[in-house]
């Protein structure tokens, strides 16, 4: 029965031709790069070498074929922003193709650009990588700068956030108190931009004991919340934040108009800030955008262990601790708007 089946030696089985590969092929050897680092070949499309993370030379092939892999950097890393500004409606298929390139959700490239201030939409570890992202966000028609932490004051040796910790004012200057006993003296006529938000920090704190057992056996769990309005304002010179935060001031300079609760007295004191810089911008819109800055600008926990502890003859156990706070989050943002008021 089955010799009946099978085809015999002399008939013609039919050519089906050469079967389509399920996945696209390679680029040819003329196309590669080869790193000027390792040596080592990669696809026309990279902008880095893939082994070595170096910058790979541009070829005039290579230029059309680029695409951005977006590599987050490193915590110890500085990094280059990809800042959308404020644009007119666009068509659904500009917002398809952004989001591709971003890898976002077109919805959420959408979010981004109904906003009224320039917003982060990618973020890389390079200089090069952040500058193809621009030049294929220009080329869709959409309105973007490349903007690098260093740029925006972000350097990790020196902090560019000072804490006010008191201020005395007149109706012409004001009289800020940091960093122990030193004074700075500011004229109200050369404040040039106020922000407000409320920072808020969750903490996780755990404690186990070692166990052989795949999991530890956890002893005690404790997690805090804290909740802060600070108002973030710049001058003309110098370039760093004055931050005024609600805990930690002290309100006597509002005189009689203290009150008893410190975010009633950080709101009243807003309200004198703003009334007496009259040259200022005010911008309290990071509340309204904070979920949409989570997209890029994502707030990364910090986890931290208190060492081992011997509790009695062969127990030992260990504490973690997990921190989350949009502070970071709020400073870039803030940082960013200050930048593009001096840059636009």
């Amino acid at each position: 029965y089955l010799e009946e089946l099978l085809p015999k030696d002399n008939e013609n089985i039919p050519f089906l031709g050469p079967v389509e590969p399920s996945e696209p092929l390679g680029f040819p050897a003329e196309q590669m790069i080869r790193c000027e680092e390792c040596l080592r070949a990669n696809p026309p499309t990279r902008v880095s070498c893939l082994y070595c993370v170096a910058p790979l030379p541009l070829t005039e092939s290579a230029a059309r074929l680029r695409k951005p892999v977006l590599r987050q950097p490193e915590k110890h890393q500085l990094g280059y922003n990809n800042v959308l500004l404020p644009a007119e409606p666009v068509a659904a298929e500009i917002v398809t193709g952004a989001a591709a390139l971003v890898k976002l959700s077109p919805e959420n490239v959408q979010q981004l650009l109904s906003q009224s201030t320039p917003m982060p939409v990618a973020r890389t570890a390079s200089r090069e990588e952040a500058e193809l992202v621009t030049l294929r966000l220009t080329d869709l028609g959409l309105r973007c700068v490349t903007v690098s932490d260093e740029e925006l004051g972000l350097s990790f040796s020196e902090t560019s956030v000072k804490r006010v910790r008191a201020m005395s004012f007149d109706d012409e200057r004001v009289s800020l108190y940091h960093s122990g006993t030193e004074e700075t003296n500011v004229l109200w006529s050369d404040v040039v931009l106020i922000l407000t938000a409320r920072l808020i920090e969750t903490r996780l704190e755990i404690k186990e004991r070692m166990t052989r057992k795949k999991e530890n056996e956890i002893l005690d769990t404790n997690e805090f919340f804290r909740d802060e309005s600070v108002i973030d304002f710049y001058t003309t010179t110098p370039s760093f934040t004055w931050r005024v935060g609600a805990t930690g001031f002290d309100f006597s300079c509002l005189g009689r108009e203290k009150a008893l609760v410190a975010n009633e007295n950080i709101s009243r004191l807003q309200r004198v800030i703003v009334a007496k810089a009259v040259n200022a911008q005010f911008d309290d819109s990071y509340q309204r955008v904070r979920n949409l800055l989570e997209l890029v600008w994502s707030m990364q926990p910090e986890t931290q262990s208190s060492g081992w502890r011997r509790e009695r003859p062969g127990k030992l156990s260990v504490g973690v601790a997990t921190t989350k706070s949009n502070e970071s989050q709020f400073t870039r943002y803030s940082r960013l708007r200050h930048y593009l008021i001096f840059n636009g």
